[in-house]
């Protein structure tokens, strides 16, 4: 049924037809919708049974998702920047445990200086975690990975994050098409758990391992990530025979076939680079779009398949490694290994910074003709960089970074509007 709604509130409404049994909870922008949507129908009873736990901090409620989970219940939770981070000890003990925990991650940039506003810094930062990361371009997507993620998680006993931009899309109202409970029902089976604690049947779960086995535990869980692989086409493909439309999947190309020039994205920035494609297009310009869904585990195979044609790559990021460069460039660079082709990285949107159509086709024109860096971070504010840095250089107290910038740019905080 077509509902025009919040992206928050159709997540919501996606993990309830998956029928949880625990949702564990606690507020942190932009997340908090999802989880207020959920207890309001976990309150009225269209949500039954149910037990939403309020916990006091994110690692909180990892941890008492792991319990859940661990007791043979389906279970959720949300979370989006600092929380993740919050959480990181328990987000790995869900991995290594092999819980399939579903987690929403409302892609929130990570501080200091303090910023609520989206990038990808938060859920790239928990890469090696352990955990399938995938990634939404739409609050449609995003309503359907839920729905796959609980089925392939529960299939390969894995947790899984869904990933969707702060903002962006979680507090975006759309037109979305919610399925019907029985139409859920029949693509998502009841949770049946590899591993459940039961007081008829005792088993320790998470005991010590010592260096006998550790690494044979640890490459199980990479062998999990690789038969993802499979299962993730797999499941979006059933999906789609189901439900009448494509959503997920691990990559997925747009006008790539003829490009010379190719960009490769993640998350709902895709949109706009697909619409500035389109322009390039009207100027005879062979431009073309992948975007990355499944980022965790990372597919090397179909990455290279769309990519090998192309005689340029411009991998455009929302996070970095500081000191190095780009995080998914590095996995499209294993990719490619081989092939010779010119590879740009460009980071924007840091914080929550618009990318807008203008500073694309700008950027990409550069690409085309072999003139832009290797390394470029996109509408980057040369002069009060230059400014502080020269001012470093001059004097030893030369103050805190983030308020030295605000001053000369003529403010002394950030505006929330």
């Amino acid at each position: 049924m077509l509902e025009q709604i919040e992206g928050s509130q159709a997540v919501a409404k996606a993990v309830a037809l998956s029928r949880p049994e625990v949702i564990c909870a606690y507020p942190i922008s932009p997340q908090t919708h999802i989880v207020e949507g959920l207890g309001e129908l976990v309150k009225d009873g269209t949500l039954a049974p149910c037990e939403f736990i309020n916990v006091e901090s994110e690692f909180a409620a990892m941890s008492v998702a792991i319990g859940s989970s661990a007791a043979g219940a389906r279970t959720y939770t949300a979370t989006a920047s600092q929380g993740l981070l919050f959480m990181a000890e328990a987000v790995y003990n869900a991995s290594g445990l092999g819980l399939p925990i579903v987690m929403t991650v409302a892609n929130r940039a990570i501080g200091a200086p303090i910023n609520i506003w989206n990038d990808h810094s938060d859920s790239m930062s928990q890469r090696d975690c352990g955990w399938i990361q995938l990634f939404a371009e739409t609050n449609q997507e995003a309503l359907d990975l839920h729905i796959q993620a609980f089925k392939l998680g529960e299939e390969l006993s894995m947790p899984v994050m869904v990933c969707m931009d702060g903002f962006i899309l979680t507090h975006a109202v759309e037109r979305v098409d919610m399925p019907a409970q029985a139409e859920v029902d029949a693509f998502l089976p009841p949770y049946e758990p590899r591993q459940v604690l039961d007081p008829a049947d005792p088993v320790s779960i998470g005991a010590m391992v010592g260096p006998e086995a550790f690494m044979e535990v640890r490459y199980l869980a990479h062998a999990k990530q690789t038969m993802a692989l499979e299962r993730i086409p797999q499941i979006a493909d059933e999906f789609a025979a189901r439900f009448g439309r494509a959503s997920g999947g691990l990559v997925r190309s747009y006008r790539c076939e003829d490009a010379d020039t190719i960009v490769v994205a993640l998350g709902s920035v895709l949109g706009t680079i697909k619409d500035t494609v389109d322009e390039l297009r009207l100027s005879g310009l062979k431009v073309g779009v992948l975007g990355i869904h499944s980022f965790r585990p990372f597919p090397l195979a179909a990455v290279r398949a769309a990519l090998q044609g192309a005689k340029r790559v411009v991998v455009l990021e929302k996070s970095f490694s500081v000191g190095l460069g780009g995080v998914v460039s590095t996995d499209v660079r294993l990719a490619l290994s081989g092939l010779h082709l010119h590879g740009y990285t460009v980071v924007a949107g840091l914080g929550g910074r618009a990318i807008t159509k203008a500073s694309l086709n700008r950027m990409l024109r550069e690409a085309i003709i072999d003139q832009l860096q290797p390394l470029t971070f996109l509408d980057l504010d040369w002069g009060i960089v230059n400014r502080h840095l020269e001012r470093e250089r001059s004097v030893r107290r030369s103050g805190p970074v983030a308020e030295s910038l605000l001053r000369d740019l003529g403010t002394v905080a950030s505006k929330v509007s």
